[in-house]
């Protein structure tokens, strides 16, 4: 490994005094820790990237299944949000994005496959009228007396489903935001924080006694804005394939990457950062941690308590997603039309949505044309006991939903199980207050930035986001402050 064995004492008088670029470690090869990097190593720092498992990229991995290349995790990113899309251009992969085939889902609500209502804001509606085949005429009455309410006080922030609930009834939220906005966090959204998940409609509660009113608003904004284009955006062979490209732009302008590589302390010192791994002891001066909250907690402990408190209080939610290919001639005429379809909750079922991939992403379809490749989703925040059935019982349950939703009765010819223990980070209500107060801790480190879903968004733009300015926040200050010198910077002290 590069500099493993440098200390300053290798060096003569005169080396200690020449000018050195800045070194700088991030902790985490998810997508926001390589888009940190990335950043930084635009910014004449010198960058190394530590992960501790054996692939980069978090909850963005690329695989296949009979031959045919899949997302065994994420599969879309926001495209009317710049920075996920705006780095996969960055990083050569423009020609490669492709929008969804298709826009259209379904919902499978009481036994039926009913299409997914439009006009909505995260599962909340606008419009009543457009509900008829969702909910039952007593919660379309319901909704109604969100008019003549008096306003729901919404304080510092509220649970997404207690405010929808009281202004339009709990049928909304279990039939419409509860898959929706609960499948986004693999969560509760009777605990999930309005102000984190949707802020859109949350400054509207503060602003209007009506939710149904409040919505519109939000809606008429939106076309007045005339935002064209794609929701979302995918990528030839699957997002699974943006972190590895990213990971390359980031060795062509000088960085290293190390996998296996797990940090096992941090600590501050004489005016720098000492990053302790299995192989010996790494120098910086400054540190960018984009790993997941309890990682962060336990790093933070001895450097900052009152951060390591707040991380270690972050939950997670894990899921599993279950990826089959079947024959294509088999499912013929069988599935619904569009992209998939959601499931309630409080049907009882155990899948939470299944996404038609060989008709959501033409290039599924193109690499695999005689092949039907979808996947479901199981598990959700509360709900970890299904994880713990084995592969074989998790692709049989599947099969059952999906023969009583749709009519499948075709046998896959390959299935492939992919479990994401701690996948998706919770944003209970008090999410974003407590962020503030890890973010004022962090503060008070020299050198050191935080990133990740934890914070700021769970999706892909907001993740990339995130570690561009903490890469940003730390450039800033590092370039401008006195740094190592170069006796200690390139490698390990004692």
């Amino acid at each position: 490994m590069n500099g493993i064995n440098g200390t300053s004492g290798q060096h003569g008088t005169s080396a200690s005094h020449t000018p050195r670029t800045p070194h700088v470690v991030v902790v985490g090869g998810g997508i926001s820790g390589l888009a940190a990097a990335h950043r930084l190593t635009g910014s004449g720092v010198r960058v190394t990237v530590l992960e501790a498992t054996d692939r980069l990229g978090g909850k963005l991995e690329a695989g296949e299944i009979a031959g045919a290349p899949v997302d065994l995790g994420a599969e879309s990113m926001l495209a009317r949000r710049p920075e996920a899309v705006a780095l996969a251009r960055e990083v050569g992969l423009g020609d490669r994005l492709q929008p969804p085939s298709t826009a259209t889902a379904s919902l499978w609500n009481r036994g039926t496959l009913t299409p997914m209502p439009k006009g909505h804001v995260m599962g909340v509606p606008g419009d009543p009228s457009v509900l008829g085949g969702v909910l039952s005429a007593e919660a379309l009455a319901r909704m109604e007396e969100d008019r003549a309410l008096p306003r729901t006080e919404v304080g510092d922030d509220i649970a997404i489903g207690a405010y929808v609930a009281a202004r339009l009834g709990r049928e909304v939220v279990d039939r419409l935001v509860e898959p929706l906005l609960g499948g986004v966090y693999a969560g509760d959204v009777y605990r999930t924080s309005l102000r984190a998940a949707v802020p859109a409609l949350y400054d509207a509660a503060t602003r209007h006694d009506s939710l149904l009113e409040g919505v519109g608003e939000i809606q008429r904004r939106a076309a007045a804005q005339q935002q064209t284009g794609p929701v979302f955006m995918g990528i030839d062979g699957g997002i699974g394939v943006l972190p590895g490209a990213v990971a390359d732009a980031v060795r062509a302008r000088g960085g290293e990457i190390r996998t296996e590589t797990p940090v096992l302390g941090l600590s501050r010192a004489d005016g720098h950062w000492a990053v302790r791994t299995e192989e010996g002891v790494i120098q910086a001066d400054g540190v960018v941690l984009a790993a997941p909250a309890w990682s962060a907690s336990a790093l933070l402990a001895d450097a900052s308590p009152a951060a390591s408190a707040e991380l270690q209080g972050v939950e997670y939610a894990s899921m599993a997603l279950v990826t089959m290919a079947f024959a294509r001639s088999e499912v013929a005429g069988v599935l619904p039309e569009g992209s998939g379809f959601l499931v309630p909750p409080v049907d009882g079922h155990t899948i939470k949505a299944s996404t038609f991939s060989s008709r959501k992403w033409g290039w599924v379809s193109e690499h695999a044309p005689d092949l039907f490749v979808l996947r479901t989703s199981v598990g959700r925040y509360g709900e970890e006991e299904h994880l713990h059935r084995d592969d074989a019982d998790l692709v049989d349950v599947s099969l059952k939903d999906l023969g009583a939703a749709t009519g499948l009765a075709a046998r896959p010819v390959e299935t492939r199980v992919t479990r994401w223990i701690g996948g998706l980070p919770q944003y209970p209500v008090g999410h974003l207050a407590r962020v503030a107060r890890i973010r004022e801790a962090v503060a008070k480190l020299p050198g050191l930035r935080v990133c990740g879903a934890a914070y700021d968004g769970v999706g892909i733009p907001a993740c990339v986001g995130s570690g561009q300015r903490a890469a940003d926040g730390i450039a800033e200050e590092i370039l401008v402050m006195p740094t190592l010198v170069e006796g200690t910077a390139d490698g390990t002290g004692q």
